[in-house]
């Protein structure tokens, strides 16, 4: 009876790659900005604006990873990648992009998401939990607010960008703030 094992050892049919270029402990590994050096770093990225290079990321874990109100994790000319972490009981602030749509997911926590067309009539309601996506349109008032017992985590992409590039904001009052100066220095 034939088999394939007694014609050939079991590693002949393996593919050959470069292996002196995979395996040549002589020279200086690739170093890659934006990945972890050790085990003990595999779930931590530094959270800053790596943006306009190409990036590649565990998205759960930066999110989950991020404690600040916004921060601004991956912006280029025509997309901006940010982190935000809402405290129980706070919300994003009612606000409009008149100009640009927005992807929302969350990672963590629950809330309930408002739109509607004017500041005093936000007429779209729906409840949000951990692993649910939303898209809030160009134009539409809209505000997510904190129902839960832990801190929402989510990402939100942005087209075109909205923050400008490094954007880090701690509290949502220091964004508030920002966003007061830059309105001034744009009229």
């Amino acid at each position: 009876m034939y088999t394939p094992y007694q014609m050939y050892p079991y590693y002949m049919n393996i593919p050959q790659y470069n292996l002196d270029i995979m395996y040549n402990y002589y020279s200086t590994p690739p170093h890659f900005p934006n990945m972890p050096r050790s085990n003990s770093e595999l779930w931590r990225i530094e959270l800053k604006d790596y943006g306009p290079q190409p990036f590649v990321v565990n998205i759960e874990d930066a999110t989950l990873q991020n404690n600040n109100f916004r921060t601004a994790l991956w912006t280029g000319n025509h997309l901006q990648l940010t982190l935000m972490s809402i405290p129980v009981g706070g919300d994003t602030g009612l606000e409009i992009h008149p100009n640009l749509d927005q992807f929302v997911r969350l990672e963590q926590g629950e809330g309930i998401i408002r739109m509607g067309d004017r500041r005093d009539y936000l007429i779209f309601q729906e409840r949000v939990y951990e692993d649910f996506a939303f898209i809030i349109p160009a134009g539409k008032w809209h505000n997510l607010i904190n129902t839960g017992h832990e801190p929402i985590k989510l990402y939100s992409i942005y087209s075109p960008p909205q923050h400008p590039k490094g954007t880090v904001h701690v509290t949502m009052a220091e964004a508030e703030a920002a966003e007061q100066q830059f309105q001034t220095q744009t009229t």
